[in-house]
Order: C-alpha cells, then sequence, then structure tokens
C-alpha cells in the first residue's frame, strides 16, 4: 500500500480480583457516574472539544503539541505517548470504544515535531531528554499529579515512557509500558536471529542482502515487509484490511524524525536509539507498572516477560494473539488488561 511504501522508502497481567460490594450500586448512581464523566461545562477545554494546543520551551523556541482530553476523572488521568518517533496519536483511538464506559480520562497528544503539533526543523530536537522535558512541560500545563497521572508508551512511546519514569517517577502513579523492549540491541538481535529466520531462509537471506547494501527502497525489500513482515509481526491483518486510524498514523509519520532516530527501516533498529537501553535501571522504577506485550510481536516476548520481573511493581499482560500493535489485533484482550491495571493500581492505598 502507498502508506507502507511512503514510510519504508523514506524511514521505513497481571492477576485481577474485583471485590464486589454486598450491595451493587442503584441504576440511578451509575447513570450519575457518566453522566459527570461526560460533563464538561466546568472544563476550560470545552469550547474546542477537550483540544488543547500546549506551549513548550526548546532550545530553540517554542512550540506548540497537540492534546485532547476525553471523559472527566480525578484520579485516573492517562496521557497516551505514541510510537515512531514521529507517528501520531491517532493510531490510539480504538480507546474511544473501550475506555470512556469505565470512566477512564485520557489524553490524545501528537509530540513535538508530529503530523498535528509544531514540526520545527532543528534536528537537535530529537533526542531522548528533549522528550522527557517536553513531556513534563505537557503534564504541567494538564495539571497531571502523582494522585492520578498514569503514562502509557507504545513502542518509541514505550522508550519515551520509560525515561520519564526515571526522571520524574515522583509525578506518577502508574505507568504502562506498550509493545517495547527496554534494551534496543536485544530488539536488533531478536528481529535478525529470530523474525528474519521464521519468514523463511530466501526470504531472510533477501532481507540481510538489502540491508548490507543499504538499498531499502529496493522494490522487493518494500514488498517483503509489506506482504510478508508486516502483517505477520507489526498487525496481524493484510494490508488491505488495516484499519484506518492505524494508516493514517502511518500516512502521516514524520521521517525527518523517525529515520535519524529509528533508522530507514522497521526490521530492527539503525538510528541514534540503535544502543538505548535502561535494562539494567528498572528497578528503579518503583510506581505500579504493567508491561504489555504480544506473542506475534517486532519485540521478544521473554524479554518484556523479564522486565515485569525485573519492575519492583511490575505485572505483564501477555497477549496470545497480538502483534506489535496489538490495540487492533488483540483488541479486547489489550483493552480489558489496561483498564483493570487501572482501576486496580488506583484503588489501591
Amino acid at each position: 500500500m502507498n502508506f507502507v511504501r511512503s514510510l519504508i522508502s523514506v524511514t521505513i497481567l497481571c492477576v485481577f480480583t474485583c471485590c464486589e460490594s454486598a450491595v451493587a450500586p442503584p441504576e440511578d448512581d451509575k447513570a450519575m457516574s457518566l453522566a459527570e464523566y461526560h460533563d464538561n461545562s466546568t472544563r476550560a477545554d470545552r469550547l474546542t472539544g477537550g483540544v488543547r494546543m500546549i506551549p513548550i520551551e526548546t532550545p530553540s523556541g517554542t512550540f506548540n503539541v497537540y492534546t485532547r482530553r476525553v471523559g472527566n476523572n480525578a484520579d485516573i488521568k492517562l496521557l497516551m505517548l505514541h510510537g515512531g518517533p514521529g507517528s501520531t496519536h491517532e493510531y490510539w483511538q480504538p480507546a474511544d470504544a473501550y475506555l470512556p464506559q469505565e470512566g477512564i480520562e485520557y489524553y490524545y497528544y501528537d509530540q513535538l515535531g508530529s503530523h498535528f503539533s509544531d514540526q520545527p526543523t532543528d534536528t537537535s530536537l530529537w533526542n531522548i531528554d528533549r522528550f522527557v522535558d517536553e513531556v513534563e512541560q505537557v503534564r504541567k500545563a494538564l495539571d497531571l499529579g502523582p494522585d492520578n497521572f498514569y503514562l502509557i508508551g507504545h513502542s518509541w512511546g514505550g522508550i519515551l515512557a520509560m525515561e520519564y519514569a526515571l526522571a520524574h517517577q515522583d509525578q506518577l502513579k502508574g505507568l504502562i509500558i506498550s509493545n517495547m523492549m527496554s534494551d534496543c540491541p536485544a530488539y536488533g538481535q531478536y528481529a535478525h536471529d529470530v523474525l528474519g529466520p521464521g519468514l523463511g531462509d530466501d526470504i531472510y537471506q533477501k532481507i540481510v542482502a538489502f540491508e548490507d547494501a543499504e538499498d531499502f527502497g529496493n522494490p522487493e525489500y518494500l514488498r517483503i515487509m509489506e506482504e510478508i513482515h508486516y502483517p505477520k509481526h507489526v498487525l496481524r491483518m493484510p494490508l488491505e484490511s488495516w484499519p484506518i486510524t492505524a494508516t493514517n498514523a502511518f500516512a502521516h509519520i514524520n521521517p525527518d524524525i523517525y529515520v535519524p532516530m529509528q533508522g530507514p527501516s522497521e526490521f530492527g533498529i539503525r538510528g541514534k536509539l540503535a544502543n538505548w537501553s535502561v535494562t539494567d535501571r528498572l528497578s528503579e522504577i518503583e510506581v505500579p507498572t504493567l508491561v504489555i506485550a504480544g506473542q506475534h510481536d517486532t519485540m521478544d516476548p521473554e524479554h518484556m516477560s523479564m522486565m515485569a520481573n525485573e519492575l519492583p511493581n511490575g505485572q505483564l499482560l501477555m497477549l496470545d494473539e497480538g502483534s506489535h500493535m496489538a490495540m487492533y489485533d488483540d483488541q479486547e484482550d489489550y483493552f480489558e488488561g489496561l483498564v483493570k491495571f487501572l482501576q486496580s493500581s488506583s484503588a489501591a492505598e
């Protein structure tokens, strides 16, 4: 498909038991709670339907990033970090079918340089520390804090979430690391030791040859990625069936961020992040943390299981049908596990 060709050519549970009340809450109380959840009359962003462009101070000046709030919940506020780097919040939109009825307040957010936010051209801005500072500025602007602030990061967003937790976990109530390993060299090794050979020896040898030649735009390389690798490990549906929220996020990716940081291909990693690792620091993240992994992911599920064990308050949600974008191909289990984690950790004292 065109959006995938464009991307590649330039870039590329815990066990939870609710304690049931002896008496179920009256239906009118439940209705009142839902009414309060959807009541935006006291929110300053009601004119724009929850959208706010938040000014971010950077070494290159002030720029604006896009956020959109959904719902009201004083106890659970979830900020969503997209992947890429340079993708968009759009692929998170299935959350609209699962989180409102659970009373979860959540925030879509396009990081600086992404489609709905300002897109400065200063390449020095594309580094982990500056992105961490950006998230902290967004948190302050949205008035999120340790009594209610949950951070979920998917893929590159998982790297950003881990780094944010290591720098600012005093502001977090909980953390969710979705479909991201804590060690990029191990991620690259998994691609070449497990995923590639799993595509068949002939196919894998072609991938190696194209990558050694840095011929990432070769039509045959693109065909292998599109027709074989992506539908098996990125989103387990035929490309022509991919949901529009996913295809939009791929179509809107900013290669000026993606290529320098991730590298020119989704198969492994070659950019600035290639040597990134925080595995030896996972023990420093003490807030309740859910690690979400897919058995068919581009990320090693065994490594992610290890992460959950290394985290002092870590829990694992392993999705048997999930790939890298498990919020689509194992959707019900993904959001059920996420909701249970949020509600259980919010209720814990």
